[in-house]
């Protein structure tokens, strides 16, 4: 008789209900999986936040986190869960400190990739602590924060160094613009960041061994920021956006991340990618929904059932080795991270052992995104995302967009 093995996959939420509740829905579709001798069967539960002592044991194997960000609490139960238990964790909260833009914009610039040119200003103004004055008076160096942006050049980008949500980040196009949005920052740590004519704006969403590339357009309300667009990049710079997606997750162990890149012609500068808790609510990604859920059920369900092991340790020296050769040139670097990183992910292992162990799953996505399941979760989120005069023409706007993905999968 075949060994059976129940694995439970924890939620830590804040308030989103639309894609847990997908989530939730799909894994019951999976069913069953056998592998060799063993059948692996898979459950969920949403976590709550309470008291807990460090030797507690760990009732959940894997846990899909969009809390621990800012909320510091589950943060050191989810390390506590890895370091103690061994639970995998989507994200890694040891590498949280990188997410805040400045640690990653230093790391891809070590590799080499093309990040705007970046400078990090001082406070505006003076940040709470008592010794504030004594430091500032004894060490903080006069600057000229025109003569930097001269040297940047106009126009430009100023953005909190842990930016999140788009906050506190101004276009500067003169001086004016810079002066008042730095006399604005206040407290908040600034970046000052060149930017490059682009063609597109790509928006990638990894989860796991799977990216999509999508065509943002972040000047347009949510709900229509992601364009339905399969083939508005060339091929090499599809190609890039996939690989720098997937090697800064891999080099940093972010398994369920975005990134955001200006793109002209074949040229990819990446400028945002370090998320905590990328965008997965269905009235912004409505056509990509599907593919999300999918994508992040299927990683869930391979990482248990292969028995893969969380990583605390990077080996980023593995990359670097890579960027110091100089016998390779910028495409060759490229290949080079990206090899590390489907061997992070084990990208061809991921897709073989869903080609043989989930062989219905796709079309069982599609029944149930065709279904009354899917229009009662996008009902009640429209309901909730928008006043009660628009909903109706919100609900015809996604059920249109997700109607064209399911038209789509049979093509």
């Amino acid at each position: 008789m075949a060994d059976r093995s129940q694995h439970l996959i924890g939620l830590l939420l804040g308030a989103e209900e639309d894609w847990p509740q997908a989530f939730e829905a799909l894994l019951q579709r999976v069913g069953p999986v056998k592998t060799g001798d063993r059948t692996h069967e898979f459950g969920t539960e949403r976590l709550t936040i309470e008291p807990f002592d460090l030797n507690d044991p760990v009732r959940v194997e894997l846990v899909i986190d969009r809390l621990a960000y800012w909320y510091y609490h589950p943060r050191e139960w989810l390390k506590k869960a890895a370091l103690m238990n061994g639970t995998y964790l989507l994200n890694s909260p040891f590498t949280f400190q990188a997410m805040e833009k400045h640690s990653a914009y230093c790391a891809m610039l070590r590799l080499g990739l093309k990040i705007p040119r970046t400078v990090l200003v001082p406070f505006k103004n003076p940040v709470d602590n008592v010794r504030w004055a004594y430091t500032s008076e004894k060490y903080n160096k006069p600057f000229d924060l025109d003569a930097i942006a001269d040297d940047l050049g106009y126009p430009m980008y100023m953005k909190p160094f842990d930016g999140g949500g788009w906050r506190g980040v101004s276009r500067i196009n003169n001086r004016d613009d810079l002066h008042t949005a730095y006399d604005e920052s206040g407290e908040m740590l600034m970046h000052l960041q060149a930017t490059v004519e682009y063609e597109k704006f790509a928006r990638a969403l990894s989860i796991g061994a799977e990216t999509m590339v999508m065509d943002f357009r972040p000047d347009e309300p949510m709900h229509n920021r992601y364009a339905v667009s399969h083939d508005f990049l060339s091929p090499s710079a599809g190609h890039q956006a996939v690989a720098i997606s997937r090697i800064v997750n891999a080099f940093f162990g972010w398994e369920f991340n975005s990134c955001e890149m200006l793109v002209a012609g074949d040229s990819v500068h990446p400028i945002d990618y370090a998320n905590a808790c990328p965008d997965v609510a269905i009235t912004s990604l409505h056509y990509y929904f599907p593919w999300a859920i999918s994508a992040l059920v299927k990683w869930s369900v391979f990482s248990l059932a292969t028995g893969r092991r969380t990583k605390v340790d990077l080996h980023t020296e593995r990359y670097f080795a890579i960027a110091d050769d100089d016998s390779l040139d910028y495409d060759a670097k490229l290949a080079g991270y990206l090899a590390l990183a489907d061997e992070y992910f084990e990208t061809a292992k991921y897709h073989e052992w869903c080609a043989e162990n989930l062989t219905d799953f796709d079309a069982k996505l599609v029944d149930w995104v065709s279904g009354d399941d899917f229009d009662r979760i996008l009902r009640e989120t429209v309901a909730a995302t928008y006043p009660a005069h628009e909903q109706e023409k919100f609900l015809a706007h996604f059920r249109g967009l997700t109607g064209l993905w399911v038209s789509d999968q049979a093509k």
